[in-house]
């Protein structure tokens, strides 16, 4: 089973170019280390929020745009041996490839795919959302996607990709968990859905809103604390 690496950062927006620079090149080594995709996004229609929001889980700042990032592995034990082994390659090195933002920040984490529909593309424009799930629900959680994201799909989505926590560090500063104000019980949950473009996710969001299926089902996490986000891909890479 494939294992997704997630990704939030933020990075100072005048750094744009710079991040675009280095994320290629940390891509491009991770794909010749056996990473099957790299996808970076730039924020684009991020909503500060009051209680939990994109921007308050990494700190960020009014001159600072969130980024999100998945990179997916072709399975956990892949994954582990690469960021448990050694980084020689120079476009993974601080001093040759230096990060354009503040790493102390950054927050990451792996997911086990659980639900997916459609088939991730190039492009086009994506939203992301984690939320906590408590984990004698995990039923609950699939059920609301086998039954939800369909209608996604029939609204206009190209992807859905849900996925569920199974080793999500813990920081000093930031971290997935402290993002969705996740509690002892619960397990963090990340889900990236891709549209053609921004006005096919605005239409889509829209239809969303106003059928009444989406709202046949109770939603088996704390919505208050669900964090999402629209942001456009700028960095994408396959592997070989």
């Amino acid at each position: 089973m494939t294992c997704i690496q997630g990704f939030i950062c933020a990075v100072p927006t005048a750094n744009r170019a710079a991040f675009i620079e280095h994320a290629s090149k940390a891509a491009e080594a991770f794909r010749d280390l056996g990473c099957l995709s790299v996808a970076e996004c730039w924020g684009d229609d991020v909503p500060p929020g009051k209680l939990t929001s994109f921007p308050l889980a990494v700190q960020a700042t009014p001159d600072e745009t969130v980024v999100l990032a998945w990179y997916v592995w072709p399975s956990k034990a892949a994954h582990d041996q690469v960021m448990q082994g050694p980084m020689d390659d120079p476009r993974l090195s601080m001093e040759t490839n230096p990060m354009p933002f503040d790493g102390k920040r950054v927050i990451y984490g792996a997911f086990e795919p659980v639900f997916e529909l459609g088939t991730p593309h190039s492009g086009g424009y994506v939203d992301g959302f984690v939320a906590a799930v408590k984990r004698d629900r995990r039923d609950a959680f699939l059920n609301i996607a086998r039954n939800c994201d369909p209608i996604f799909i029939e609204h206009g989505a190209s992807w859905i990709m849900d996925a569920w926590g199974v080793d999500i560090p813990e920081g000093k500063l930031t971290d997935f968990r402290r993002a969705v104000q996740a509690e002892p019980d619960e397990e963090v949950v990340f889900s990236l859905v891709q549209w053609p473009d921004r006005a096919a996710r605005d239409a889509g969001h829209q239809k969303n809103m106003n059928d009444p299926r989406m709202t046949a089902h109770e939603m088996p996490f704390d919505g208050r604390r669900l964090i999402f986000g629209g942001f456009v891909p700028v960095v994408e890479v396959q592997g070989g």
